[in-house]
This record gives structure tokens, sequence and C-alpha cells, in this order.
């Protein structure tokens, strides 16, 4: 049997959520498709017995102001904590701060000349750069767009990372974190669903979505049955990795007729690949080394190795690191197992304190998601390439006032690759479905 709504959503990570929350309350029916078993998307929250604090196995931070995420965050009277910003970094051979670095690099990019023309990042270090910026802050620069953007330098957009670092998400802005984990987002969402007017479908894998001007058809998958869904419009939500995926892909989504006005958007904008792996030990072993000196160390850097940057959860003292590898790191890691992924986490760790530190005998457990793996993400998270400014406008563009578009590579608001982007995608798509019900 099919089943008739006002509106399909597809997907029940943020940008879902913040879309079905807003139309429910106006009135709409509202049916919510979601892959997985669960909602959230790439905010993926995990409460471990024996474990005082959350595990965030995908968004963890709030970046600068994000006035989105902290507004739904007050709605479920979360409280943010403050994240601790002492960075240390490895240079030959010693632990030293690196606290000046990142306002050296943007000192030193503001003195070198803005492009014109849209190039490669990597090309403008080496060039119109090269002579502002000292050998450890074009490194860092390398690093950050890498490790924080999740990028290939060589092909990431240098106008769009200029613009990103002097805005109110960038890496050195104040950041957050939501108290009790991102999960209180998800609560504070699904509280603001209308009674009645929402339908959720979790485990609903989405094969095929057949639409003209006023009409989609999805058929999705449920415990091996298809069911079918219909709706005169639908909000895509599907991410990026997911919506570039080959149509003969066995994952992928099947849009009748094919998204071809989406292609230049699919062209300019790329999927960051992410590993990251949660350590926990059974004591916090860098707060006694040297005497106590890294006690309040909160970024732990290591250049050349597999993972290099680890995270403590300062303010909150426990015992665990997160270990973070982003960009051709991360790559170099596509598809390697559980285990093999923590041995590398391991290796880099005892380059960063050394064997003094003990760190295997240490380890009590660790947790960990392959993001690139998951079929319903297929990546972490979006940037720009060289000469695609627009792609992200594209992307966001309403077709025939059927399919409308969110999530956080569709933001278009500065916000995008972060939570907040994918919030105020969604609310954006709910308003422009409103307008085109009237």
């Amino acid at each position: 049997m099919k089943q008739h709504f006002d509106t399909l959503i597809i997907g029940a990570g943020a940008a879902g959520l913040a879309a079905t929350a807003k139309l429910s309350q106006e009135g709409q029916d509202v049916c919510l498709l979601e892959a997985r078993d669960r909602i959230g998307g790439r905010i993926h929250t995990r409460h471990e017995p024996g474990i005082a604090i959350p595990l965030d196995l995908g968004a963890e931070f709030v970046h600068g102001a994000a006035p989105s995420t902290l507004r739904w965050l007050r709605r479920s009277n979360t409280a943010l904590i403050d994240a601790a910003q002492s960075h240390w970094m490895l240079r030959d051979g010693k632990l030293q701060g690196t606290d000046d670095l990142f306002g050296e690099m943007k000192a030193g990019l503001k003195r070198a000349r803005r492009p014109r023309k849209d190039l490669p990042f990597s090309e403008f270090l080496e060039g119109a750069a090269h002579s502002k910026l000292s050998p450890r802050a074009r490194q860092f620069a390398r690093t950050l767009v890498e490790g924080f953007d999740a990028a290939d330098v060589t092909r990431v957009s240098t106008l769009e990372t200029l613009d990103e670092w002097s805005g109110s998400g960038a890496a050195d802005a104040p950041t957050f974190r939501p108290l009790g984990g991102y999960s209180s987002l998800l609560r504070a969402l699904t509280g603001a669903f209308a009674p009645g007017d929402v339908h959720m479908k979790l485990s609903a894998v989405v094969n095929e979505v057949k639409w003209r001007r006023g009409h989609v058809e999805i058929a999705a998958t449920r415990n091996g049955e298809t069911s079918l869904f219909s709706a005169p419009r639908a909000i895509v939500t599907l991410p990026l990795g997911v919506l570039q995926l080959p149509a003969q892909s066995p994952h992928a989504v099947r849009f009748d007729p094919a998204l071809t006005q989406k292609r230049t958007a699919f062209e300019g904008l790329a999927v960051g690949p992410v590993v990251r792996i949660i350590l926990r030990f059974r004591d916090a072993f860098w707060e006694q080394l040297d005497d106590g000196r890294f006690r309040d160390g909160a970024f732990f850097h290591v250049p050349d190795q597999a993972f290099p940057t680890f995270w403590t959860a300062l303010p909150i003292r426990a015992p665990l690191l997160v270990a973070w590898a982003a960009g051709p790191n991360a790559s170099r890691m596509s598809g390697l197992d559980h285990a093999e992924v923590l041995q590398r986490a391991l290796q880099s760790l005892e380059a960063l304190f050394g064997k003094r530190a003990n760190v295997r005998d240490q380890l009590e457990g660790s947790h960990f998601h392959d993001w690139q793996a998951d079929p319903f993400s297929s990546g972490a998270y979006s940037y720009v390439t060289a000469g695609g400014a627009s792609a992200r406008k594209i992307l966001a563009k309403p077709l025939l006032d059927t399919l409308f578009f969110a999530g956080e590579a569709a933001d278009t608001e500065g916000e995008s690759g972060t939570v907040a982007g994918a919030l105020e995608s969604g609310e954006r798509a709910a308003r422009e479905v409103m307008k085109s019900a009237k």
C-alpha cells in the first residue's frame, strides 16, 4: 500500500529533524524516513556503563556562535561547557606550546594578496602566501586544512578557506561541548515535533525517488519489504557522499529523473574523510608526565603520524583521549578494521609521549565508528573545491517547488561542515516548503 503525506523528508539527521519540527508545528503531516535504526545521522552519542561522560563518535563540538545550535540546546535546557584550548606540538622530539601559531598564520595570510581567481590552497601557499608565512606557519596552515576541514590541500578552494578562517566558526573561535553530549540536541529536536503530525520510519532504506512537479513517490525497504510513500513535495537531507554515489552503487539512492541540475554542485564539492577513535585508559597518564606539565593540555599534535591530533575531555577530567585523523591521513586508513585503526592510534600516541607513557598497558578500551564505510554517510563533512564557489547555493536550490535540499553541504549561511549548518539548512528548506504549499 502507498502511504500519502503532506511532505516526505529523507534522513533523520540534524537537518531532517529540524525540518520535521518546523513543518509539524505548521500543521503539516510529515513522514520522516531514516535508513538507520536510530536518529541523528552523523551525530552519534553513546552512553557506556562505567564511563562518566558521553562518547560522541560523530559531531562533538559547537564552534563559535552557532545561533541555531544554541537556540535548540536552550530548548532542552542543555548547558554548554567551554572546551579548553591549550595546544602542544611535538617538535624536534619535544612537546612545545603552540598557542601563538594560529595568530601568526592569520597575520601572515592577511599580508598575502587575496587571489582574484580561485585556486587550490596548496598553490596559494607556495605562491602569494609563501613569503608572508614562516615555514612552520605554512605547515600549520596545511595541517589545519587537512585536520580541521578534513580537506585535500591540493583540491580545496583558497577563497572559501580564507573566508572560513575569518568567520565565526574558525578553528580559533570559542569552542564548546553540549553537557551530556550531542544527544541533548536530538532530544530538543524531537521534543518539538507536533504530536500526531510526524510519522517516523526508522530502518527505512530509501532506494528510489520518482518525482515530477507537484508529486514525489519514494520506495523504501523496511524489514525486507518495499514500502511506498507519496507527497506533493520532499526534502532531501542525504549526506553529500551518498548523493555523489554512482547510480549503479548498491547504496545509491536513484532519482527519476536524475538530478542533472545538481551536477555542477556535485563537481564543486567534495567529502572530507575522517577517522576518529576514542581511547579509554586506566588513568589520565599524560597529566602526570614531566611533573604535571601537560595537566591542562587540551590538544596534542604529532606531525607525520597516522593520527596527527589527539584531544582530551577538558575541562572535564577523564582518562579519555580522542585520536583524530582527517583528509589524506584518513584516506590512507580507508577500509581498515577497528583493530588496525587502534594499532595506528597507539603507535601515534607512543610517538607523541614516548615509551615512558606505557600507553598500551594503560589502555582499557576503545570506541570507533567508520564513517567512510558507513553506507548512509559515505564520509564525514563537505568542503568546496577550487572554482566551486557557487556549489552550495546550487545544491540548496529547490527543483520545481517539489524537491528541496538540506544538510551541512547545502548550508549557504557560512556554517557548512557543522551541525549548525545542518540545522540552518533544514529550517530554510522547511520555510521553502511552506511557501510553495501556499
